[in-house]
C-alpha cells in the first residue's frame, strides 16, 4: 500500500499531492526532507511517517510547534497510528494522508520541491509581490529591457523579429535567436539555430538542445548580456535557512474541511489534547506561509552622531591625566 500526502492548506484551486512507497517519509522545512513545507512554523525536521507492517504511524521529531492528528497533539517521539483520510497538522500546514493502491510518484523529490515552490508563489502573490522569473538585459545595445517568464512550460523567444517575446535591436542577434522556458525550478535555454550562436557562461550552447540556466550565470545573445531573477526560488532558500517561528498559543489554524475530527479515544492517553477546531470550517485556507522574507534586506547602518558634552568632559579628563603622568615622569628622571 502506498501513502499519498496531500497539502490541504493553500490555494483553493489546487491540492498538490505526492505518493510514496517508502518505509520512512520525513516531513519538514529542510531541503533534504521528503515532504518540504516552506513555512517558518514548520521545523527543519518536523515529523516522520513510517510504515509498521500494514499500518502507517506518525511521529513528531521534537518540533517547535508540534504535530497534530485532527485536534490531538502528539507527544514528541510517541508514535500514533493514522488511518486513510486522517488530517495531520504540521505547524500551521494541514496535510491529508491517504493509504491506497496507487503508483508512487516518479521523481518524488522533484514533485515535493514543486509543491514548496507553489506554496511560496502563493504567499508572494498574497503579499502583492512579484513571483515570475524576470530576465534582464544587463549590458549591451538593449541594456535595461526585461521579460517576465510568467507561464511555466511556455517557450519565450528572444531575437530581432517583431514576433519575439523580447525584441532585441542588436544587429548581432538573429530574428529568432534563443528560446527560454520555465520548467519546475529551472530556466531552460535553447539556441534556435542562430547565426552567431549564444554563450552560457563560458560554454557555447548546442543548437536545438535545452540547457539549464544556472542562477548567477550570464547568457550572451549577440552583443547583449542577460541574467535573471527568481523571487520564488530565492524566497524558498531564505525560508529554509530561517530559524523556527514559534506560534502563539492562541493562534487558531482552521481545519481544511467541514468534517469534525474524531474525539480522542483510550488510545490517546499519552497524547496532549489541543483546542478543538472551529465549527464553521471553510474548504481550504489561504496560503499557509505567514510572511515570505524580503529579498536583499540589509541591516540598518548605525546612526552617526556628533560629540556630546559627556564625550568632551571624558576626553578632557583623559588628556589631563596623560599630561600629569608625563610631567611626573620628567620630574622623576631629573631627580635621579
Amino acid at each position: 500500500m502506498a501513502l499519498t500526502v496531500i497539502v490541504r492548506s493553500g490555494d483553493v484551486k489546487s491540492a498538490p499531492k505526492v505518493t510514496f512507497d517508502a518505509p520512512r517519509i520525513v516531513v519538514g522545512r529542510g531541503e533534504g526532507c521528503d515532504v518540504r513545507l516552506p513555512d517558518a512554523s514548520v521545523s527543519h525536521r518536523h515529523a516522520s511517517i513510517r510504515q509498521r507492517g500494514s499500518e502507517y504511524i506518525v511521529v513528531d521529531e521534537g518540533s517547535t510547534n508540534g504535530t497534530f492528528v485532527g485536534p490531538v497533539r502528539l507527544s514528541p517521539h510517541s508514535p500514533r497510528v493514522v488511518r486513510s483520510g486522517d488530517m495531520v497538522r504540521i505547524g500551521r500546514i494541514w496535510l491529508e494522508l491517504r493509504v491506497e493502491h496507487v503508483v508512487p510518484t516518479a521523481a518524488a523529490n522533484v514533485a515535493t520541491k514543486e509543491i514548496a515552490l507553489g506554496l511560496v508563489a502563493e504567499a508572494l502573490a498574497a503579499q502583492g509581490d512579484p513571483s515570475a522569473v524576470r530576465v534582464l538585459v544587463t549590458a549591451g545595445p538593449d541594456a535595461g529591457r526585461e521579460l517576465a517568464l510568467a507561464e511555466p512550460g511556455r517557450p519565450y523567444v528572444l531575437g530581432r523579429g517583431q514576433g519575439a517575446d523580447l525584441v532585441l535591436d542588436d544587429a548581432d542577434a538573429s530574428r529568432k535567436h534563443v528560446e527560454l522556458m520555465r520548467k519546475g525550478s529551472q530556466v531552460l535555454v535553447r539556441d534556435l539555430g542562430s547565426k552567431n550562436g549564444a554563450l552560457l557562461g563560458e560554454g557555447r550552447l548546442e543548437a536545438g538542445k535545452d540547457t539549464p540556466w544556472p542562477r548567477g550565470t550570464t547568457l550572451r545573445v549577440g552583443a547583449n548580456l542577460l541574467a535573471y531573477e527568481d523571487p520564488v526560488g530565492e524566497a524558498l532558500a531564505e525560508l529554509e535557512r530561517a530559524a523556527d517561528e514559534r506560534m502563539r498559543d492562541d493562534e487558531l489554524v482552521d481545519a481544511p474541511n467541514a468534517s469534525p475530527a474524531p474525539a480522542p479515544t483510550a488510545d490517546d492517553a499519552d497524547l496532549e489534547p489541543s483546542a478543538p477546531p472551529p465549527t464553521d470550517l471553510g474548504p481550504r485556507g489561504a496560503s499557509p506561509i505567514a510572511k515570505v522574507p524580503s529579498r536583499g534586506s540589509k541591516p540598518a547602518a548605525p546612526e552617526r552622531r556628533g560629540w556630546t558634552l559627556t564625550d568632551v568632559v571624558v576626553a578632557l579628563i583623559a588628556i589631563t591625566v596623560l599630561v600629569v603622568s608625563i610631567l611626573g615622569l620628567l620630574w622623576l628622571f631629573k631627580a635621579t
